[in-house]
């Protein structure tokens, strides 16, 4: 499943989903909203593109880690300090492929994908976060 959405997704489920006859290992990150002094936090994105450019980041991690199973979710609009905003699930033969393949796809999202957060202090003020893209 590849989806950007407003709405809050279960890890556990899409955890469960990973469980396959020949995958041997489930690896999984999930990115939260942290307290650094922030309330919360707008997340926008280009949603055709970004699903796109999710699609494609997946098939990579699959062609070069050997990936049998790969779920991203990714949050957009309002998110409080606690809220899961991305959710990276990756099943594959071996745990090596698993943990290299969950990393290279969380490295390419903040890379590529058009995804853009706007953080909002405790004082009212806000401010965009620079990509690293």
């Amino acid at each position: 499943m590849i989806r950007v959405t407003p709405d809050d997704f279960d890890p556990g489920d899409l955890i469960t989903r990973a469980r396959q006859k020949d995958v041997g290992a489930v690896v999984s990150f999930l990115g939260i909203v942290r307290d650094d002094g922030i309330e919360g936090m707008d997340v926008e994105a280009y949603e055709e593109v970004a699903e796109g450019d999710l699609q494609e980041i997946a098939e990579e991690a699959e062609a070069k880690f050997g990936a049998i199973h790969v779920d991203i979710v990714h949050r957009i609009g309002h998110l409080s300090v606690g809220d899961d905003i991305v959710l990276i699930v990756v099943g594959a033969s071996h745990r090596k492929a698993a943990f290299l393949a969950c990393e290279y796809i969380i490295d390419r999202i903040k890379e590529q994908v058009p995804i853009w957060k706007k953080e909002h202090s405790q004082d009212g003020s806000s401010r965009w976060v620079q990509g690293e893209h």
